[in-house]
């Protein structure tokens, strides 16, 4: 319906796959107080680059001196033994995915650098976590500009700020106090609520 005519308004976090949705935009709306982060894939609750790093210091360790078998053997135990193959598969596929949304959206028609070579210096910052180093590392809204993304300050507009911060606060609360798990509302005043079943214990004399 919009293709990529769509901005993201990040009020407070949108982290992991959050910042995943945020690139596929043409632009990102962050305050002051705003904060994304890498794009850092996890499997069950495992960092898929936390996963890939732990195999290959292992395999540096064990080549460099094999009695460090017995100290790695139990760590590595732990792991199934396709999960280092899905963690690699989950890493390229995440980074892929983001490289085209940037490249078909944010930066489509974009030159001198092209959208491709703008895409490659987002994903050094956001998938590489080398430099990230953490899956919960926060990406401001300066930081964010200065490696390329397309970002406007919610700031620049007061109403719209106090319009965005309104429903944010609003949002929050409800999904905080009741059993709502899902909110959905566009421009019309048209909603969708999914809310969680509530179990509650009787007690039998």
């Amino acid at each position: 319906m919009f293709g990529t005519d769509m901005r993201a308004i990040v009020p407070q976090l949108a982290l992991s796959a959050g910042t995943m949705l945020a690139c596929a935009c043409n632009e990102i709306v962050m305050g002051q107080h705003s904060s994304l982060g890498p794009t850092d894939p996890q499997l069950g609750g495992l960092a898929a680059h936390g996963v890939v790093e732990e195999f290959r210091q292992a395999a540096k360790e064990i080549h460099e001196d094999s009695a460090r078998i017995a100290v790695w053997q139990p760590v590595i135990a732990k792991y199934h033994p396709t999960l280092i193959g899905e963690c690699q598969k989950a890493i390229k596929w995440t980074d892929q995915i983001v490289h085209n949304w940037l490249k078909t959206g944010m930066f489509a028609g974009m030159n001198k650098p092209g959208p491709g070579a703008r895409a490659d210096r987002v994903m050094k910052e956001l998938s590489d976590h080398a430099l990230t180093l953490s899956h919960a590392r926060h990406i401001d809204y300066g930081r964010a500009s200065e490696i390329g993304l397309k970002v406007t300050a919610l700031e620049a507009d007061n109403d719209f700020q106090d319009a965005v911060l309104t429903v944010h606060h609003l949002a929050t609360q409800t999904l905080a106090d009741t059993g709502t798990m899902k909110l959905i509302e566009n421009q019309d005043g048209v909603a969708f609520v999914q809310t969680a079943a509530i179990q509650q214990a009787v007690a039998v004399a």
